[in-house]
């Protein structure tokens, strides 16, 4: 069935649920399906290998994060349309065409198939059917409906070492099309001339500025990664692919409220571009407590530019945290996540949390565990790979 051959009954809800159930009832495995709905997919499709990195480490892990995003959304698929719709949109800049829509979806369920064995019965392929239709059909939408470009073209100004394995970097964007259209604490995806055809999403640490300069904050993450080719190999004049912006963190800033702002590491670029907007526009919360956590005292090289911050607004706290006992005092010592909740359950507030994949998971589960209710809790959880 392709994306669209096939109406949508009037009520997805039933075949959604047993969609999810299903996952359950066969054990979906999303680092062995994963894998092989690649397989499947380019021996479907050869040609479409093109579209993808030498290596899949890095999609493989992109995929498997989405698609578990994904399935525990399909008990409110209203909640799941802007992130499908985000998708879509952002997918324009893979060249990705609506004939590609139907090989992934042929090559997905088939997929599922395989993985589920005998508990693929007839109910549950129905139900991953309508399910896949769903999800394509919306991102299929959204990516009709947009009429800007599929990606900027910028070029790198300023490449800064902050340490061995951080840079700051600044990127003019040029063309017809004018600076890159974002709200503060959105992210988007970077092409570098160093990994071609494989994107990473950084998050701009200023808010959205006329002249188009973007700056990005890069902490450098394994050996070949994107991240560390921009750390040390990235020089001004290069030539970067700059796609849709993505995300919605801004969400959580309403005015008259209190504001949690939780950040590891590089994960302070979003926060430093949501209190940057705050600062310059106003429609500020009540008051805004940021908790920033490194290793070390030297790993918080945004420290001081957020302490002006509070010097200059009186709304505005910020909290060092480190889990390394400095040889000075200064800092809260500890892990982020348990110093945090240390102050209690902050159910009175909205709370944003960004940082790795890892300081997501265990700072979102300390947050429920301690009373924080998951409609408070606002994170991108696809940015850092």
């Amino acid at each position: 069935m392709t994306t669209e051959s096939r109406a949508l009954p009037g009520s997805l809800a039933p075949y959604l649920e047993r969609a999810r159930r299903s996952a359950g009832e066969f054990e979906l495995d999303v680092d062995d399906f994963v894998p092989r709905f690649y397989r499947t997919l380019f021996g479907y499709a050869p040609g479409l290998r093109g579209l993808f990195p030498l290596s899949m480490t890095t999609q493989y892990a992109r995929f498997g994060r989405a698609l578990v995003h994904l399935i525990d959304g399909l008990d409110d698929p209203a909640s799941l349309v802007p992130f499908l719709a985000q998708l879509g949109r952002d997918h324009r800049k893979f060249d990705v065409r609506d004939e590609h829509y139907t090989v992934v979806g042929q090559a997905f369920l088939a997929a599922l198939a395989e993985t589920a064995g005998e508990a693929w019965t007839p109910e549950v392929a129905e139900a991953w059917e309508y399910t896949f239709a769903f999800l394509a059909g919306t991102m299929q939408k959204a990516a009709r409906a947009e009429a800007g470009p599929a990606w900027w073209s910028g070029v790198v100004v300023e490449h800064q070492r902050v340490d061995r394995d951080t840079a700051i970097l600044r990127v003019q964007v040029e063309g017809q099309d004018g600076p890159v259209p974002y709200r503060a604490g959105q992210y988007v995806g970077v092409e570098t001339p160093q990994h071609p055809r494989l994107w990473r999403y950084l998050s701009p640490a200023n808010a959205p500025d006329p002249a188009g300069v973007l700056e990005f904050h890069v902490k450098a993450l394994g050996y070949g990664s994107v991240s560390r080719g921009i750390v040390a190999s990235a020089r001004p004049g290069d030539r970067w692919r700059i796609g849709p912006a993505m995300g919605a963190l801004d969400r959580a800033v309403r005015p008259g409220r209190e504001l949690l702002m939780i950040a590891g590491g590089t994960g302070i670029t979003p926060i430093r571009a949501l209190l940057e907007q705050l600062e310059r526009e106003g429609g500020r919360p009540e008051r805004v407590v940021v908790f920033y956590g490194a290793r070390s005292w030297d790993a918080l090289y945004a420290l001081d530019e957020l302490r002006r911050m509070t010097y200059r607004n009186v709304w505005l706290d910020v909290v060092p945290v480190v889990e390394e006992q400095p040889p000075y005092p200064g800092p809260l010592v500890g892990r982020l996540a348990e110093v945090v909740t240390g102050f209690g359950s902050w159910g009175d507030c909205e709370i944003v949390v960004s940082g790795s994949p890892a300081m997501l998971t265990a700072t979102v589960r300390a947050l429920r565990v301690a009373g924080a209710a998951p409609e408070q809790i606002h994170y991108d959880p696809f940015v850092a790979d």
